[in-house]
């Protein structure tokens, strides 16, 4: 039996368990995933899920025709589009991403990938395609997997009372609403102040910060560390460390858990990477290991006498190709990793944020920080890339260090740098790296270029419909008049 027929039947036995698991239940919701990282998705009855869960159902391809504001983007793309009507994609039931959402009454939950209606195939766009198509190169040229851990820090808001935020006293308050009519610094944070590591912070809001973790757990997306972080109302959630496929899905699932339990407290959590002019912003920092077939970390090796750089003395040769290889790829996939206008306002210097092509051991400022005995066990040896924000889509950073690390093992990738000593400054004298892009602008002509690694690793009809998404939120912001201009020109020019 082949690897097709070995899988539709395992699906159909799924499919048969999943009868048993299911038979108390009316409905199901289910959500894909769009290029934004947002959940898109619909709530549908428990017959039309029994039909629809062994071959798909059609979804609307206009998630990836729009963006997250439902504005359907200037320049029409490939995917969904007026010329094909905005056509439906086969939407496929991922049978083991089931979970229920302990928040609304333990309704069952699965997540979908899409795929071409006529060829099959994944939509180039579709996160979790994108992920499982770098998944798949790894480990059939291979027997290597990858293991990852993801790190968010958000800002927390205050929701204002609903007289406040809107003209209607029906619903819950609402930070849109309210922010229509009032300049963003007046939505107040859930607590003042600097204080990272806090033991008494969260009992200001002891409630919330245990529903948060305690969901999480639930949710089947656990929380391995919570705690303060440095800045008004900031919290910091470090996920748990589990395979590349499980941890794209939890780390979009945490985001989603967040949002709705702080909706029961009037809290508006921000995932921006820079929410407040002057202080730190939110980072996305992504752990990353490789194993062998028996699950043992392969970056890790015996300490060599004399290697090329000190820092690399306990990492392998093949991790020190990946390693070479995401450095050196980083410049063209930096829209992956930072996807907004506003997450260049994060990589600015001397705020602990990776601004160059740079790495080094332990070392906290650089763009990749690698994690290596003596300062950790060797099964913990591994790569922090620090370069993403908050904001930023995991299934296209996940995609991108996997894709980037696995072009370097595949050419023998050089270290395009030397690694950053202790007290070197990112940016300084010393930092041989090229500085990363200022601004989504030239992050996006260089990740579309005709000669971009973008182009080598993941084929030019995701570039072309990612980087025309990204050229139409330029355009956005190229029309938009700020609070800044209007204050500074109104009475002066």
């Amino acid at each position: 039996m082949g690897s097709q027929d070995s899988e539709a039947q395992r699906r159909l036995e799924r499919v048969k368990e999943l009868e048993n698991e299911l038979a108390n239940d009316r409905s199901v919701k289910l959500a894909g995933v769009d290029v934004d990282g947002i959940l898109r998705g619909k709530l549908v009855s428990k017959n039309k899920f029994s039909s629809i869960a062994k071959d798909g159902f059609g979804f609307c391809s206009v998630i990836f025709g729009w963006d997250m504001h439902d504005q359907t983007y200037f320049r029409e793309l490939k995917i969904s589009n007026k010329e094909n009507g905005y056509k439906d994609l086969l939407a496929v039931v991922d049978l083991d991403s089931f979970r229920r959402i302990p928040w609304e009454g333990d309704v069952p939950f699965f997540l979908v990938s899409f795929y071409d209606p006529d060829t099959k195939q994944p939509v180039s766009a579709c996160p979790r395609g994108l992920l499982k198509q770098q998944l798949e190169k790894l480990s059939q040229s291979t027997t290597y997997g990858a293991k990852a851990g993801v790190e968010y820090e958000f800002y927390q808001f205050k929701l204002p009372s609903a007289s406040a935020s809107s003209s209607s006293t029906d619903g819950p308050p609402s930070a849109a609403a309210f922010l229509r009519e009032n300049p963003p610094n007046a939505l107040p944070s859930l607590t003042d102040g600097m204080f990272g590591y806090s033991l008494t912070r969260p009992v200001h809001n002891q409630a919330y910060y245990y529903d948060i973790f305690n969901t999480c757990q639930e949710f089947d997306c656990p929380i391995e560390g919570w705690h303060t972080e440095s800045g008004p109302g900031v919290f910091e959630a470090a996920l748990e460390n589990t395979d590349v496929k499980r941890m794209a899905d939890r780390a979009c699932l945490f985001k989603y858990t967040v949002k709705s339990v702080a909706t029961k407290y009037g809290i508006t959590p921000c995932f921006m990477a820079k929410p407040k002019q002057g202080l730190p912003g939110n980072s996305g920092h992504v752990h990353v290991s490789l194993t062998d077939a028996d699950g043992k970390n392969i970056l890790y090796q015996p300490r060599e006498e004399n290697p090329q750089y000190p820092d690399i003395a306990h990492l392998s040769e093949t991790g020190r190709w990946f390693l070479a290889g995401i450095l050196e790829g980083l410049p063209d996939v930096m829209p992956l990793l930072a996807p907004t206008i506003n997450s260049y306002k994060r990589l600015v210097e001397n705020f602990w944020a990776p601004v160059t092509v740079s790495w080094g051991l332990e070392h906290r400022a650089a763009s990749i920080r690698l994690i290596a005995p003596p300062t950790c066990s060797e099964k913990a040896t591994r790569f922090e890339v620090r370069v993403a924000g908050a904001d930023a889509n995991p299934y296209y950073v996940l995609s991108a260090i996997l894709a980037l690390g696995w072009r370097g093992i595949r050419n023998k990738a050089r270290f395009p740098c030397p690694p950053l000593g202790k007290g070197e400054d990112v940016g300084g004298a010393s930092d041989k790296g090229i500085r990363l892009a200022r601004n989504l602008r030239e992050a996006t002509e260089r990740f579309m270029a005709p000669d971009s690694i973008a182009r080598q690793v993941f084929g030019d009809d995701f570039v072309d419909h990612y980087g025309g998404t990204r050229e139409h939120e330029i355009r956005l912001f190229d029309e938009a008049v700020t609070d800044w201009e209007f204050k500074r020109y109104i009475e002066n020019v």
